[in-house]
């Protein structure tokens, strides 16, 4: 009898050791190579060889699919496959965490060599740590669309790329001022007001607007689309006086102008914004907003790649190219990409009603477009928004 049991428990031994030796067995299944494991929403990628250049948003919106798109044509115009490397477009959520925990599992990750983010919270110590780790273990970083506080931190990554956020905002000033010649009272409207490119643009367009313009608020609303609609609300509500409604980000403008159709006040509230979110510039063509400071989010992902794949082949005539004076202080750290103002076309309306804004205006490297132009723009691009 106990013969017969040796004989049993050797059988089972053996068999448990056949089933360990066979391919996939008792091991968990590899997460995709550039892709996200269920536990982790961004894990490190199985190892293949090929080395992933990562962009990292602040969060969803359409704007960021223009600069993917961007990102990808660089991928292919470049040859970054045949080279061994990948770009693997990755989008944040609107918080901090989501960033920080994302750049903590860019550490664990062999395959990463470099990592262009869109900061959400430039104060945030915990993500600027995050961000200097990454660079001592030799992952190259650099900020696109949204920086770090660069008067505490600009040594969290070796440059900045992307609209001058400044000039961005001194533009859309100057384009109030047109609009409203005696002056106004205008509100802000944005996802975190103490975003980088937030407080630049909001402080460019008080510069640029002058005298006679007065701030009633400044709200945001965490890219929460409910939150940004009912902060419109909330200001027409609390302010009779308000006659201006400005949006920062690009999902902003299509609550504000839902929310002044919905109170049929057009006559009597000037709409201007940033970006140019597809339901944006469909609004201008319907006669809805003002005026549009738009970016170029395509050539910042093209432009991003092309430079974080110099910054790891240690291309030096690209990176001076881009970065002529280069520098972490001043303007020698900052690569500014396109800037444009749209306007809707003058058309077939009276001259009392043709927008007043004009080209003279702006600074001569902002670019100047009628809506029409601008939808001619994004067709041979292929693009819906920008």
């Amino acid at each position: 009898m106990f013969a017969r049991q040796r004989v049993r428990v050797l059988a089972v031994y053996f068999g448990l050791a056949l089933l360990a030796a066979l391919p996939g067995c008792g091991k968990p299944a590899a997460p995709p190579a550039g892709g996200e494991t269920p536990a982790s929403g961004g894990a490190p990628a199985a190892s293949t060889g090929t080395k992933r250049i990562v962009i990292l948003t602040n969060g969803p919106d359409p704007f960021w699919d223009t600069c993917e798109a961007g990102a990808k044509a660089a991928e292919r115009d470049l040859k970054l496959k045949e080279a061994g490397f990948v770009v693997d477009f990755q989008r944040g959520d609107f918080t901090d965490k989501k960033q920080i925990d994302m750049l903590k599992q860019y550490s664990l990750a062999p395959d990463i060599v470099a990592v262009g983010i869109s900061v959400f919270g430039p104060e945030n110590r915990n993500l600027i740590e995050e961000m200097r780790k990454l660079q001592t273990k030799g992952v190259k970083v650099v900020t696109i669309d949204g920086d770090v506080s660069r008067e505490k931190y600009r040594d969290a990554r070796f440059a900045y790329l992307g609209t001058d956020n400044i000039i961005g905002g001194r533009e859309l000033g100057r384009a109030a001022r047109a609009l409203s010649p005696d002056g106004a009272n205008f509100a802000f409207f944005v996802g975190n007001v103490g975003a980088a490119n937030a407080k630049e643009r909001m402080a460019g367009f008080v510069e640029g607007a002058g005298a006679g313009f007065t701030e009633i608020s400044r709200l945001d609303d965490g890219g929460d689309r409910a939150k940004a609609r009912s902060n419109v609300e909330a200001t027409l509500d609390q302010h009779s006086e308000c006659n201006m409604l400005v949006g920062i980000w690009a999902y902003n403008t299509p609550q504000i102008v839902s929310v002044v159709r919905d109170r049929e006040i057009r006559a009597n509230q000037k709409v201007l914004c940033f970006d140019a979110a597809e339901a944006s510039i469909r609004e201008m063509g319907e006669g809805n907003v003002d005026v549009m400071v738009v970016q170029n989010p395509f050539q910042m992902g093209y432009d991003g790649v092309k430079l974080l794949l110099a910054l790891v082949q240690d291309d030096k005539p690209v990176i001076s190219a881009m970065y002529p004076n280069y520098a972490q202080e001043g303007t020698g750290d900052i690569y500014s990409t396109e800037l444009r103002v749209v306007v809707p076309d003058n058309g077939s309306v009276t001259p009392e009603q043709a927008s007043p804004i004009n080209p003279e205006m702006f600074d001569p490297n902002t670019k100047f477009f009628r809506h029409s132009e601008f939808l001619d723009w994004l067709k041979e691009r292929g693009l819906s928004s920008s």
